[in-house]
């Protein structure tokens, strides 16, 4: 039988849709690169924000008749409800499935239809099992599933629950079989990396320092961090980002630059407690690559709330800022808050000023990269490769020899807001 897959969303869903491919693979079934082509389709699903689920919940209507429909990830923990009413599905279960996924595609192709989301919110399976990669020079890596957060806005902790965390040992050993097999760049991800090991009596830059006695070339992406976490750990965290194999890299979201919404959202540090850590990370690496997030219209942000915002994003000077509509989402402590809601209006005013300024800021960054020269890991999607800032680098003159996974020398020569552009030299 055939399968299409297809994942959304962050990082971390892109890892449990490779696990999904890779067990299917193992067990027999066929996968196809189209909708049309497969007897079944699994949409691997995110619905982390209102606009994002309503994209999954058309795409999902417009699977044609005929073909055996299976929804994982996110979305059936964040709103079965809506699920139900509006989608005919086969099969519904949720994130990080595992090799689960097989059993459930079987009783679907058997006529049965599958509710198997007992006990989804706690998965977290083997590192060991087999995945194929959407890219094959790029190794995603879930550290950890859940968080230790309780962000107000937050509906991810319905579908991924708490903190849950691999062993040092179980990702080495995930690290050393990837490289062996060809793997040169590694994307260490999970709700929070920040949090990594607190379960078990270890941190971030433990698992950093480990991955990073791994024989063999290949690069290392630290995924996004929450600042009161990083700061818990950050001599320790800098000293591992001094290794070669660690992109000068950090995503640190603050999402708003105003201390009072900072504690209506339930984050638990202050805009000085975010700026003292980019500040200790520019003081160690001054090319660091900066990325950040921004929430605009959180209920209670004030005018002077958000010029707070624009005044630390020009301070600051992130290399990237994404910046968001606040939504509510169900069941978040956020969506009670209606007497403080910001009319959309000023909401889609606001983000469209702070989208403006994010791209100016951006474009100011990657001018002083402009005469740069030195080595870009190649890795496939057009002709871009990434420098040790984990700059995008666009090579206009690669030529048509296969590239992938090698390592480039080139020269900047120009600067855009979102890339950088290269020539390769001798």
């Amino acid at each position: 039988m055939q399968v299409f897959i297809k994942s959304f969303g962050c990082s971390t869903n892109l890892a449990d849709g490779e696990v999904l491919a890779g067990c299917l693979a193992e067990a027999g079934y066929k996968l196809v690169d189209t909708v049309e082509a497969a007897d079944t389709v699994i949409y691997n699903t995110c619905a982390v924000k209102g606009p994002t689920e309503n994209r999954m919940i058309e795409v999902l209507k417009r699977i044609p008749a005929g073909k055996k429909l299976v929804v994982t990830g996110c979305l059936p923990l964040i709103n079965f409800k809506r699920l139900c009413k509006e989608v005919r599905f086969d099969g519904v279960v949720g994130p990080a499935a595992g090799d689960k996924i097989v059993d459930v595609v079987r009783h679907v192709l058997n006529g049965e239809r599958v509710v198997a989301l007992e006990g989804a919110v706690n998965a977290k399976p083997s590192l060991e099992l087999p995945r194929l990669r959407l890219n094959s020079a790029i190794g995603i890596i879930p550290v950890n599933y859940g968080c230790l957060g309780s962000c107000a806005y937050c509906c991810v902790v319905f579908a991924r629950g708490r903190l849950r965390s691999y062993s040092i040992q179980e990702i080495v050993e995930r690290v050393k079989k990837d490289v062996a097999s060809g793997v040169r760049e590694f994307w260490i991800t999970s709700q929070d990396t920040a949090c990594y090991g607190r379960d078990i009596g270890t941190n971030l830059a433990e698992l950093l320092k480990a991955l990073c006695s791994v024989e063999g070339d290949f690069r290392i992406r630290v995924g996004m961090m929450t600042p009161n976490l990083a700061k818990n750990i950050l001599e320790d965290l800098i000293q591992a980002f001094q290794s070669e194999k660690i992109f000068k890299f950090i995503h640190l979201p603050v999402q708003s630059g105003d201390d009072q919404v900072l504690k209506r959202m339930r984050r638990f540090y202050t805009v000085e407690g975010f700026k003292s850590i980019v500040n200790a990370f520019r003081a160690s690496f001054p090319e660091i690559t900066i990325a950040t997030d921004v929430i605009c219209g959180f209920p209670g942000e004030t005018e002077e709330a958000f010029e707070k915002t624009l005044r630390l994003i020009e301070e600051v000077k992130p290399d990237i800022v994404n910046v968001s509509k606040f939504f509510a989402r169900p069941g978040t402590d956020a969506a009670e808050m209606r007497e403080d809601s910001v009319p959309f209006p000023e909401i889609k005013r606001r983000s469209g000023l702070a989208a403006k300024l994010a791209r100016k800021v951006a474009f100011e960054r990657n001018q002083r990269w402009v005469g740069w020269t030195g080595e870009i890991g190649k890795v496939p999607s057009s002709w871009v490769g990434r420098n040790f800032a984990y700059k995008p680098v666009v090579l206009k003159d690669a030529g048509s020899g296969d590239l992938i996974g090698k390592t480039l020398h080139v020269k900047v020569v120009n600067a855009f807001t979102t890339y950088l552009e290269g020539k390769i030299i001798e």
